[in-house]
């Protein structure tokens, strides 16, 4: 079976960290692409539209016929309101006030392309932060840790000290699913083997 190369489409050190985790080697391209949500999108709509354009933005120069594109995207939803990354510190902390105590829910579309299909699903899973006094919010924002990430914090950083139950997939959380993305991955064809690159038929 021939080895396929998997191109990662996205700038995400977590995603790179994600696939190394589980030895598929990789390199990344990532996509430049408009996230702006359309008019009523939900959350899982958007997310799974924006890893498909991803995705698809990247096959167009993908290359070979065994070149196998995984892209992803993710948000963090509270009370149907998406929450971004935060502009400023401010805003970061005004977000980790909004989600302290409660559940809100993280979806991360992913996708795959390969030789001109294409494949997407999303995970959603449930996150329940401990409550946060406005000291531990201050301190955690001063680390610079939720000044890039979705929601104003990263579960596999500081913040999971703030984390108190995930209902759901832990790596989804980090930004790409990585049970979905082998069962995507089996509809094109390709097959992972534990430490080696991926083969397909």
């Amino acid at each position: 079976m021939p080895q396929v190369d998997v191109v990662l489409a996205s700038a995400s050190p977590r995603r790179r960290e994600l696939l190394t985790l589980v030895g598929i080697p990789h390199v990344v391209r990532p996509a430049d692409i408009d996230e702006t949500p359309l008019p009523d999108e939900a959350p899982a709509a958007l997310v799974t539209r924006l890893a498909r354009e991803k995705a698809l933005r990247v096959a167009a120069t993908a290359g070979t016929p065994h070149t196998l594109i995984v892209a992803a995207d993710t948000t963090v939803v509270l009370d149907g309101e998406i929450l971004n990354k935060p502009e400023s510190v401010a805003d970061a902390e005004r977000t980790l006030a909004r989600l302290s105590g409660r559940t809100h829910t993280v979806a991360t579309g992913i996708a795959c392309a390969l030789n001109g299909r294409l494949v997407s699903d999303v995970e959603q899973v449930a996150v329940t932060f401990r409550r946060l006094d406005a000291d531990e919010i201050r301190a955690y924002v001063a680390t610079g840790e939720p000044m890039d990430k979705a929601g104003s914090y990263g579960i596999q950083g500081y913040g999971a000290t703030i984390v108190q139950r995930i209902d759901g997939d832990y790596f989804a959380v980090m930004g790409l699913s990585l049970v979905r993305m082998l069962e995507l991955m089996r509809e094109l064809g390709v097959h992972y083997h534990f430490g080696q690159a991926p083969l397909t038929t």
